[in-house]
Formats: C-alpha cells, structure tokens, sequence
C-alpha cells in the first residue's frame, strides 16, 4: 500500500505520531487510507448537502475495512456567477480542483480515491485527477434536485432568465417573475435540468467511473445516501484489487460516454470536458470524434432546457443504465467499471420504465446525437451546437451579423431591442483567452429566447455556452478573435451561413477579402495581467 509511506516500519514514528493525534489507533493505521474529497459548501446548492454524503461514504468506508480521511475542494456554481466578471473563474477552477486534490493525495500517500462532487466543473475536476493520479478511484455525484412547479408546468433553473426575455417582451409581469423565482429551485441539488452539471454526472456514469443509477438520482433522497455508503464500501474493494482508472478510462469508456451524452442531448461543454480528462489519460478525443458518434447514435431522451422532461424523470424512466440499454449495440460493451462487472453486465436487468422519457433506436427524438461540430472559413478549427435544443426552422439559416466584443455589450443591445428576426448576433473576444475564461453565456440566450426570438435569431461566439442554452447558439468557435481567427474580422452587416446538416459556419466573403481583413487584423492586450486570469490566459493550464 502506497500509505505505508506514512505508517510502516520504525522510521515512520513520526509519521504515526501525527496519525494518532488524529485519534486513529494501531487497527486503523493497518487498513487502506482512503482520501474523500468533498467539494461541500455553503455557497453552492448544489453542494450544501454533501457533507451528508460524505458521512455515508465514511460509514461505507469503515464498514469494508478501511479508514477514511476527508478534505475539501472548492466549488463554483455557475449560476450564481453567471452574466458578471465571476464566470470568468468558472472554468479555471476545474483545474485548481484536480490540481487540490492531485496535491493532497499525493502529499499524504492516501491509497484510494473517492470523490463527492456536483456541478460544473467540479465533476470534470475531479475525474482529471482521478486520470492523472492513477490510483483507485469511484465518483459519487451528489444527484439534482426536484424540478419547481409553475402555472401547471415543471420549470427550472434555466426557465428564470428566460423568463426575464419575457419580462422585456412584455410577455410576463414582474410580479409573476417574482412568483416563478420563488418555485423554480426548490431544494438543494444540481439544477433539474439536462444541464453540464447533470451531463457530467450521467457522463460519469457511463464513463464506469460511479456505480450504475447513481448519475441520475436525486440529491434529496433515500437512495442517494445508499449510494453514498455502498461508494465507500465499493473503494475499499477497488484498492484491495488494484483497479484503478487506467483500467476504466479507455478510449472505448470515452467513446461510450460521448454515445451517452449523444442520447441525452446533453450540455456542449462536454467537447471541453471529455477530451481534458481523456488527456490526463493519455488519450486525445478530436472533436470529429464527436461529430462521428453524434452522427451514429441518436437522440432518445427530451430533456429541459429543451424538452420537457427533468433529471428526477430520467431517473423514474430507468436512468443511465437503461439509456445504455437501449444504446447498447452502439457500445463497448466489454468496458470495465468501478462496480467490478462490464458495461454489459450492469445494462442487463435495466429496462426501460417510461418509453416516453426514454425512447427506442427504433422511434428517437432525433435521427442523430444532440450535438453537432460546425466547421467551416468562420471556423476553420471547429464549433459546437447542441442540435438537441435547436428548433428545425434554424437548422439551416442565413442572416446578417450584428457584432459585439463583449457579452456585456450584446446584453445591452437584446434587452434594448436592437435585435430582430433573421439576425446573426455574434459575440467575440470571450474566449479562454480573450474572455479570460471562456465564460458561459446564459443570459444574452436566454433572454432570446423568452423574447420569442430562438427560432429566427442565431447567436454565434468564440466563448461557450450554458448546458441550460437553448436555440441556434453556437459556441467553442476556433480559433477565438484573440488569436485572430476569422470571427475578429467580422464586420456589422456580413451574412454569415448556419448549415446543421451539412455540419457548415461560414461568412460569405471571397477567400480574397477574408484575407485582406485577417491580414490587417491587430492584437489586443489581454484584460488581465495578475492573478489567475492572467496565468489562464498565458495558457499556463493548458
């Protein structure tokens, strides 16, 4: 056991001095170390109920043998950082986090890995440490909360700023605004939606990184706390028979979860998630691999933001397993996982409850995945649609561009109706290192669509957008206008082509003028020149 480090052998007295200050005793300095991380706080809905958790994975911990030390990791939510400066650290974090807690398993010798986590890019994080690490290692994500009720209708997170389009549409009253803030997060929990934050967990999932149905299961449950003691019972086991993530995080787990977030019609910001923490395994996941297995594997389940059904639906209808169930002559079935068993074994008795909430190959949502790779002279490098929450009308549409260098700026001129049907708006210089940060953009999409506008306005940056986006949004454009892609030239007026089927962004200018306007294009100074942004935006994480 790598803890005999800190706990074998009379030169390590010292070591067990300090472990005993702990109030551990001789048994327990003969058991494996396990480290928790736990990203609980009270900032976070999405968190504030995981130290519960963490008490049950203790419990599952001690019950199997092994003596559990737990830490902490930070935690952002994206919600409340959305449409200000503090999205921008919404993306670093993810790698302060696998950074925590890469640092405090190593420096302590710990001998498995179990990580309590929700939301963002708390999940991802985490799983980029467990990659790197390479030691024993199982997920538990601490599950969403109930969808709110509004007017007869399950609503969310996401219906807020979208109701607040409807407010300036002068389609809602502030007073049922008010109403709607009242009932659309009722308790603690990732938001209900098919959102990042329930994507990774599902993703996690079918990663084989957590047991089977955990993804999907509420935070506020019964279940999530038998999930939370059989976790910790289940990492003892993967230390005693030293399976760890190299052996789970192959290229056909990834190419399984990518199958899964197809069918789900999950958040874009899988194409940055996925791939960064295949790297730490040493693996590289292009983004055609995702167009090639979006083109595959289908759309089975509708899901909110642009459905009807939430994450508390998914789990009565079967979960994740019976999502693979259906998918499952798409996948590796041979894939190993933390419960010990393959992909097929924990598929077999998961059949699907509510063929409404998850559909066959048979009779999909869609004909293909809910995520779609453009490319084209406005994207040499490639961008990211989620076709899922795209209205059939703008699947293939052609417009004028209305530019702003700035998210701020393209909010101002939405909400003062500077925006009308057939527009392109596009939003620049919001990228990792132009933003710094690459921050999600809610808000200008949101208010979009409550206005009415999804099906006739696109809306096109270089930055990223929120799982909860829906409409013809796209995002992850490359290479950004920092770097002096295409999208830095664009001009107010340039018709630009948005073509789904044919997988094409381009602006309609001769090869000629693009190059005319690239070549007199001319740096910008980075917005920040200390603290981390800075350091982000030298690509000191990459």
């Amino acid at each position: 056991m790598r803890s005999n480090e800190v706990k074998a052998g009379i030169e390590h007295a010292p070591h067990r001095a300090l472990l005993k200050s702990l109030g551990l005793d001789n048994e327990d300095l003969t058991k494996p170390f396990i480290g928790i991380a736990n990203s609980y706080n009270t900032v976070v809905p999405g968190h504030i109920h995981l130290r519960t958790l963490g008490d049950a994975v203790k419990e599952g911990i001690l019950s199997a043998g092994g003596t559990p030390f737990e830490f902490n990791t930070i935690a952002v939510c994206d919600g409340l950082a959305m449409g200000h400066e503090g999205m921008r650290y919404s993306l670093p974090s993810r790698e302060i986090i696998a950074d925590s807690v890469e640092i405090m398993i190593q420096a302590h010798r710990l001998d498995g890995l179990v990580m309590i986590s929700n939301c963002d890019k708390v999940t991802p994080g985490m799983l980029m440490a467990a990659a790197r690490l390479d030691i024993p290692a199982i997920i538990l994500t601490g599950g969403p909360m109930a969808a709110g009720r509004f007017n007869g209708k399950k609503v969310s997170y996401s219906s807020v700023p979208e109701a607040l389009g409807q407010v300036v549409a002068g389609k809602m009253t502030a007073s049922e605004l008010a109403q709607l803030e009242d009932v659309a997060c009722p308790g603690c929990g990732s938001c209900s939606g098919m959102f990042t934050a329930n994507t990774m967990a599902c993703i996690s999932e079918a990663l084989g990184m957590s047991l089977p149905f955990c993804g999907a299961s509420l935070a506020m449950s019964a279940r999530k706390v038998r999930f939370a003691r059989q976790t910790g019972k289940r990492i003892v086991s993967l230390v005693e028979h030293n399976i760890k993530p190299s052996d789970i995080l192959t290229l056909d787990a990834f190419k399984n979860a990518i199958s899964v977030d197809m069918a789900l019609g999950g958040s874009t910001n899988t194409v940055l998630h996925l791939p960064a923490i295949a790297k730490e395994a040493g693996l590289t996941l292009p983004l055609s691999l995702f167009d090639e297995i979006g083109r595959k594997v289908p759309h089975l389940c509708s899901m909110i933001p642009s459905g009807t059904y939430a994450i508390e639906d998914l789990d009565r209808a079967g979960g994740v397993p019976a999502v693979m169930n259906q998918l499952q002559t798409l996948l590796a079935l041979k894939a190993l996982t933390v419960s010990g068993k393959t992909v097929a074994e924990n598929i077999k008795n998961a059949p699907v409850i509510d063929a409404d909430v998850i559909h066959s190959l048979t009779d999909p949502v869609h004909a293909e995945g809910g995520i779609a790779i453009l490319t084209g002279n406005l994207a040499p490098k490639g961008s990211v649609i989620k076709t899922a929450g795209v209205s059939p009308k703008m699947f293939k549409h052609i417009g004028p561009v209305k530019v702003y260098d700035s998210e701020k700026e393209a909010i101002t001129a939405i909400r003062g109706k500077q925006i009308c049907p057939g527009d392109v708006v596009v939003i620049r210089y919001e990228g990792q290192k132009g933003g710094p940060g690459m921050p999600e953009m809610l808000i200008p999409t949101a208010t979009i669509a409550g206005m009415g506008l999804s099906e006739s306005v696109a809306l096109i940056t270089d930055g990223r957008f929120s799982g909860a986006t829906r409409g013809g949004s796209i995002g992850h454009v490359a290479p950004e206008a920092f770097d002096g892609g295409p999208i830095s030239v664009l001009q107010n007026g340039d018709s630009v082509t948005i073509d789904i089927p044919n997988r094409v962004l381009k602006v309609n200018l001769s090869d000629e003028e693009l190059k005319t306007r690239l070549a007199s294009w001319k740096p910008r100074k980075p917005k920040f020149t200390t603290g981390i942004l800075s350091r982000y935006a030298q690509g000191s994480f990459e």
